[in-house]
């Protein structure tokens, strides 16, 4: 019987279910999903509150636990865990910035509204005008009314986002009616994101891609050097606005390296052609799920 029970030994699978929930909480969301699918153990162990509390970030968690987020009942962690994984739940955190996370990996994606971009004024202050929008996660938008000079800037800590994540830039936006809007299709688009003052990522980029008005703005012009890139085009998303990839970054790896440092997403127009009709909902800076 001894050498019977010698050869059979012991599985993972009998190990006590504090054990499992231990070993799961150091792998990340997507793993603890598989897991559970693995034994009854393994799903009991998996699903616990130890493991997906371990994926929740403690700035979420506190922002969770306070009004207006509270939870009227109490769930499970992972629920709540679940909740945070759809945009459309995201999580409103200072500056008014909305904060959610990407389900497979559980790291951070950021949304700065317009309101708290910088949008200069060489135009006049009249240039922007901020109005509701009904498909708008934020309170307001910027509609541009008229100007000549185009530049829209993003900041925020990259303390904000999950450490050693590589992260892209989203331009997010929409426009008025086409007979309302002008000069977004030429002259040239340009995004940068930088780190801590140093450039990560330019490209060149069209946010309303038109070749008929694009043709005819370049008339005369110098036809682009041959061997450049073509300007990154815009999608449209499944809420109906649009977004452009303004660039990307890799955050630190080391505790604390860089904690100090602002990311710094920026576009801009080159050439003073008179420019309307863009409607800015914000930037996001979202992981890169490969």
């Amino acid at each position: 019987m001894a050498v019977e029970e010698s050869q059979g030994g012991t599985q993972v699978g009998d190990l006590p279910e504090v054990c499992l929930a231990l070993a799961i909480a150091l792998t990340s969301p997507r793993d603890a999903s598989r897991c559970a699918a693995v034994s009854p153990s393994f799903q009991a162990a998996a699903d616990s509150d130890h493991v997906w509390r371990r994926f929740l970030p403690d700035d979420l968690v506190m922002h969770l636990q306070s009004p207006p987020h509270a939870r009227k009942r109490k769930i499970k962690t992972k629920d709540a865990y679940l909740d945070l994984c759809d945009a459309a739940g995201a999580v409103t955190v200072g500056g008014g910035a909305k904060v959610w996370l990407e389900k497979a990996s559980g790291a951070k994606c950021h949304a700065l509204s317009a309101r708290s971009l910088s949008l200069p004024w060489d135009d006049g202050e009249f240039c922007w005008r901020f109005t509701p929008h009904p498909t708008s996660r934020f309170g307001e938008v910027a509609e541009l009314v008229e100007c000549t000079c185009l530049d829209i800037y993003g900041r925020l800590p990259a303390a904000a986002l999950s450490p050693a994540t590589p992260y892209a830039a989203y331009l997010v936006y929409g426009s008025v009616e086409e007979g309302r809007r002008r000069g977004l299709s030429f002259p040239d688009q340009e995004t940068a994101v930088s780190v801590g003052g140093r450039t990560a990522t330019r490209h060149a980029v069209c946010l309303w891609p038109d070749d008929t008005e694009a043709r005819k703005l370049r008339a005369g012009a110098a036809a682009a050097a041959g061997g450049e890139a073509p300007p990154r085009r815009p999608r449209r998303r499944g809420d109906g606005w649009w977004e452009v990839e303004m660039g990307r970054l890799c955050t630190s790896t080391a505790a604390g390296e860089g904690e100090d440092d602002d990311v710094v997403a920026g576009f801009e127009v080159m050439g003073w052609q008179p420019k309307r009709g863009l409607v800015l909902e914000g930037i996001e800076f979202r992981p890169v799920v490969n």
